[in-house]
Parts: C-alpha cells; structure tokens; sequence
C-alpha cells in the first residue's frame, strides 16, 4: 500500500528532513534493520524515517536516475522482513511500499515512532549467534545507545508523544474522509488515488493516526486535530483568541476588539489566523529619503515572521491544558502566546540568539503533517526564520519569553519604526496600485525565472542553495500577488512574470 508522503518530495527532503532518510543501494539487512531499530526508538521525537532501497547517494543525497531492484529480488525481501521483524525485541513491523522511480521499482520502507520503545536488535540479523544493543539514531547515522544515551532511552519507556497516543474517547466517525483526501491531494500521496476505493480504516492505518486491534481501532490524537471537524470537542480550547487594543492594553485596557475565536483543524486555524493579519494588520510604507533616488518600502510586521510564530504557537502547544492561543494586537506590537512552554533543554539565551535546538517535541506527527502541507520547513528552523525575517524587514528584533516551569512562551514582534516616526522626510509617500514589494530571495527567483521560464522548483532550489520548501512558498506569495503565474500543463508549462507589476525590494 502506498505511504502518505509523495515519493518524489522524500527522495528531494522538502516534506521531510534529510536526517530522517536513509538510501541503500540494495539490500543489506544487517545495516538496515540497524537503522530500522533507531529510527523505531525514535530518540527526539522527530517522527521516526524512511529507508529507501534501490537508491544510491552521495553526500547525503539520492544519484538520479536511481539504481533500482531487481523485480525476481522484491519477493524474497518481503519474506525476509517477516522474520525479521520478528527479531526486534519487542517486536516492530515498519510499513513498506513498492514505488516507481525513473522507471525502476525501489522499496520504501516507512518506521514511525514506536508505541513500545525502547526497541532492540541483533547487531546483525543474519548472524547465527546474536547480539543485541539498543540503537538511536545520531545526526545522519544508527548508533548503539551507550552510557548517557542509554539510560535516557530506557527513560523514554513508554513515553508517547501526546499527538501519537490513542484516543479512546474518539471514533473513526470523528474523522473526516473529506478532509483526509484533501491532505492527501496536497501532499501529492497516492494514497489519494485508492481513498474512494478502499476501505477508509485501511487508509488511516497507513497514515499510521489510528491505533488498536483491525476490529476496535479508535483515532491517535493526530488525526482528531488535523482530520476532525471540531478538534476542540477533544481537546477544549483549542483555538486561537485575537484581541486588539487600539490604545494599547495597559493605557486602555476596557477598549478591546475580540474576533470571534478561530476553531477547527490545525492547518485550517494557521491559514485563518494568517489571513485576518495579512488583511487587517500588516501594512506597508513607501519611505522616500531626502538622500536617495530609490524609495524603501517596509511592513508594519513581516508576514513570514508571523507566520513562523503563528505555526509554533499550533504545533509547540500543550494540547492537555486548557488555554487558546492568544494574540494580542497594541499599537506598538503583536504578542503571540502559547501553552505550555518550551523544551526545558532550551535555554532563554539560546532562543533569543536563534540557536535554540530541542532534544524533544511534544507532537512529533504535526511538525510531519504540517511540514508536508509546507506550513513549516522542518526542527528547529522556526526562531531563526523570525530573526532573519525581522532583521531583513528593518525591524527591531522579536523577543522569546517563557517561565522556569516551562508553563507558556510568549512572542513579541515590536512595529517597524517608519510606522510610529513623525518626521516630516519620512511621511509616506502616495504608493502606486500596481506596485508590489517582495524580498531579497523572491527577486532572486524572479531573476531564475526571468531567464528561463521552465526552471523548476528543484532546480532552483540548486541554484539558490535553499530548500524546495522554501521555494514553494516564496512561489505561493508571488502567485498571490499577482506577480507569477503558470502557463500549460503541469509538465510541459512555463512560468510567466507579470511585466505590469512595478516589483520594488525592499532592504
């Protein structure tokens, strides 16, 4: 049965991080089942990997046009599995799927997060006499767990991540079929092609978001907050309140505009929330200095910043406690607050210098689900992509707090200057209609395009030295802004820049 990731978007790392991807050239079961036993431990939190046979690499990235299997090989490998699985202790059986790649079949195996860890295996599957370690993986690579490593697997006992746990107060009538397909039409999942085939409980057990015996499966968490209609039902006060104090809330703190809350599943709340700031609150000036011939435009608040905090605020968030997100709205500044805080492995220092790296994540499967819908590009990328975004925007910097008991983390993204500024020389000056201000990076691709019409995402990507991620995103705003579009079909089309638009960049 296929896996609910576009196999294309693994072998290129945009839905998923390098790290959790492993390319073999062919079958090697000692090494894989190595690998299969850490990424089963999922040590971080990160959501477990995939295992890709019939591919080689280099530096950590698959040679194309790949290898392949042999098709007389696919048999034996899947007889061999069984066995296997068998060996892992407790025993863990990973989902596989047979894809086609540049006209050749390769095996993907899929491990998820176990429910059982730690998990242990022989060092080598074929070995007559056997030895067993623990493994975890470490950076790119399947490791024994010893000294320090070990002991704190063998604390990680049954400790499951919220949004992997069952939920047994949840049906399989609380997930909408709807809403799967959506996700999976997205995601460009295969899955999506046997949805109105196949039987529905089918498809949610190769998501891996329901859980128990094929006769009384009952939903993972995951699949309520993503795939239910009101996720609230389970988990109250999942939503997202916005307050806005015209006069500020310390100076006029009874003068408040409450939006009614945003409820509904965690990618729908995201693009809600973004929407009622890109329409109501972000803004733009063109500054023309008394110095110099070009004029500067400047947001009030830069989108990506926000929207970084606004993803972290859904995806970071204690699910069992019951607070909404809350953004408050002052003259001055957007306060972005979540419950509970961060991981305590994080230091303050570290997060306002933008190097924080959590050694957990309390929902692994949503930073997945959320990476594949490109609402996030991968661990520990969203405080730097607000630091860069602020400084490149001109604006002072955001600030990061949170408590010593790690009970809520709260976002503060003070207004650019030229929007609080008096002075007669920096008025704004009367904007024309057709003008639209993009950044540094979204020129560059502009200029790719420019070039050649037919690049695509992946090469560009090449070029510029940034994920496709990214560059689906940085496409996706000029698209809405009228500034690109895409002329033909999927494959043989080209992109088209709107030569009426005046493109200004801003600094």
């Amino acid at each position: 049965m296929p896996i609910p990731v576009n196999i294309e978007q693994l072998l290129s790392a945009t839905s998923i991080e390098g790290a959790r991807i492993e390319y073999k050239k062919g079958w090697n079961p000692d090494a894989i089942y190595r690998s299969i036993c850490a990424f089963a431990n999922d040590f971080d939190n990160s959501g477990g990997g995939y295992i890709i046979v019939g591919v080689q690499e280099e530096n950590g990235r698959p040679i194309r046009p790949v290898k392949g299997l042999d098709l007389n090989e696919i048999e034996p490998i899947e007889k061999d599995m069984i066995g296997f699985n068998n060996l892992i202790q407790p025993a863990y059986y990973p989902h596989t799927s047979l894809e086609d790649v540049d006209g050749k079949k390769v095996l993907v195996i899929w491990i998820p997060g176990g429910a059982n860890r730690p998990y242990k295996v022989p060092d080598e599957v074929t070995a007559k006499h056997k030895r067993y370690n623990y493994y975890i993986r470490y950076n790119s690579s399947s490791i024994i767990a010893k000294g320090e490593f070990e002991k704190e697997l063998l604390e990680l006992t049954n400790q499951i991540p919220f949004d992997d746990r069952a939920n047994m107060q949840a049906s399989l009538k609380d997930i909408s079929r709807t809403l799967v397909r959506d996700f999976l039409i997205k995601t460009g999942s295969r899955l999506a092609d046997s949805i109105e085939e196949s039987r529905f409980s089918d498809i949610l057990q190769q998501m891996d978001i329901v859980a128990g015996p094929a006769e009384a499966l009952v939903p993972k968490n995951i699949a309520l907050m993503m795939f239910s209609d009101n996720p609230s039902k389970f988990f109250p006060y999942t939503q997202v309140d916005i307050v806005v104090y015209p006069n500020g809330k310390l100076q006029d703190p009874s003068n408040f505009i409450e939006v009614p809350s945003i409820k509904g599943p965690v990618d729908w709340m995201i693009n809600e929330v973004m929407t009622y700031l890109r329409t109501n609150i972000i803004k733009e000036r063109v500054v023309k200095p008394g110095n110099r011939a070009e004029s500067l435009r400047f947001f009030n608040y830069p989108y990506q910043a926000l929207e970084e905090a606004v993803v972290n605020s859904l995806y970071h968030r204690d699910y069992q406690m019951r607070e909404p997100v809350e953004i408050t709205i002052e003259p001055d500044c957007i306060r972005i607050i979540s419950y509970g805080g961060p991981d305590r492995s994080i230091k303050l220092d570290d997060l306002n210098r933008g190097v924080a790296h959590a050694r957990r994540y309390r929902n692994r499967k949503l930073g997945d689900f959320l990476k594949e819908l490109d609402l996030t590009e991968g661990k520990a990328t969203g405080i730097p992509t607000i630091i860069k975004e602020m400084k490149a925007n001109g604006s002072p910097a955001a600030s990061f707090e949170t408590d010593d008991a790690r009970t809520y983390f709260i976002v503060t993204f003070p207004i650019h200057p030229v929007f609080v500024q008096n002075e007669p020389q920096n008025e704004p000056q009367n904007e024309p209609q057709n003008s639209v201000s993009v950044t540094l990076r979204q020129n560059e691709i502009l200029r790719l395009i420019k070039a050649d019409g037919r690049i695509t995402r992946a090469q560009m990507s090449g070029q510029l030295k940034i994920s496709e991620a990214t560059i689906k995103r940085e496409v996706k705003y000029l698209r809405e802004h009228g500034i690109l579009r895409y002329d033909g079909p999927a494959k043989s089309g080209k992109w088209i820049v709107n030569t009426d638009i005046d493109i200004v960049v801003h600094q």
